[in-house]
């Protein structure tokens, strides 16, 4: 199933939900409001103060949760660093890379990435990030045609590209931004803490077990043009 197909099947089923409760089929400007009027009517609990820089606090949290990172200086740095990255790893060179970060110089720098989404032979998914979370070092990787989830979740390499800008103190601050600059939310939104991992068995952490074995992250000091 395509993902206008997958996104058109999603908002009837919603719509004949709503008509069940004897609502419209699409969401009013009146429930709208009175949902921001909600949430502007009940304030944020205590949050933890996060003292220093938050770039550095969000690359000790997610080292912490086995990620690996690198700052890189502009946007132009960023292929060399994923290929740095895979060559000290004696990974694979090819996969796929998220239409959004399509313009930048990957086979300069030796890489063969695709423009995609995600297919079961890629062993390497490059993505970018809509924040990321210093109290946690998490990134929030939200979906859309240009930024494919599965570019995260099916490669067993993921390496995700974070602008230092997009790094906010709390999951809280996150969600203002997606409420802010994406006006609906996406139909997904994932939190990434690091590699997958299970204890299931005999308490023991096992890497990979449900999504990528090794999580790096590129962090981009330039603003984006």
């Amino acid at each position: 199933m395509s993902i206008g197909n997958s996104d058109t099947a999603r908002a009837t089923i919603l719509a004949r939900i709503r008509k069940a409760q004897g609502k419209s089929a699409r969401v009013s400007q009146a429930e709208t409001e009175a949902v921001e009027t909600y949430l502007r009517g009940r304030p944020r609990g205590p949050l933890k103060a996060l003292d220093g820089n938050l770039v550095a606090h969000f690359r000790v949290r997610a080292e912490a949760m086995q990620s690996t990172t690198e700052m890189v200086a502009t946007w132009s740095d960023v292929a060399p660093a994923a290929a740095r990255y895979l060559a000290s790893c004696n990974l694979p060179t090819s996969g796929c890379v998220w239409p959004q970060l399509a313009s930048l110089d990957w086979s300069a720098a030796g890489l063969s990435l695709e423009p995609r989404a995600a297919k079961s032979e890629d062993l390497v998914g490059v993505t970018g990030a809509f924040a990321a979370l210093a109290e946690t070092g998490t990134l929030m990787v939200t979906s859309g045609p240009d930024t494919p989830s599965g570019a995260s979740l099916l490669p067993e390499t993921h390496i995700a590209v974070v602008p230092t800008r997009r790094i906010v103190a709390h999951m809280e601050d996150a969600w203002d931004l997606a409420r802010a600059e994406l006006g609906q939310l996406p139909r997904a939104v994932n939190f990434i803490s690091g590699p997958s991992r299970t204890g299931d068995i005999d308490q023991t952490i096992v890497l990979g077990a449900h999504g990528p074995y090794r999580v790096h992250m590129i962090l981009v000091q330039e603003l984006l043009a």
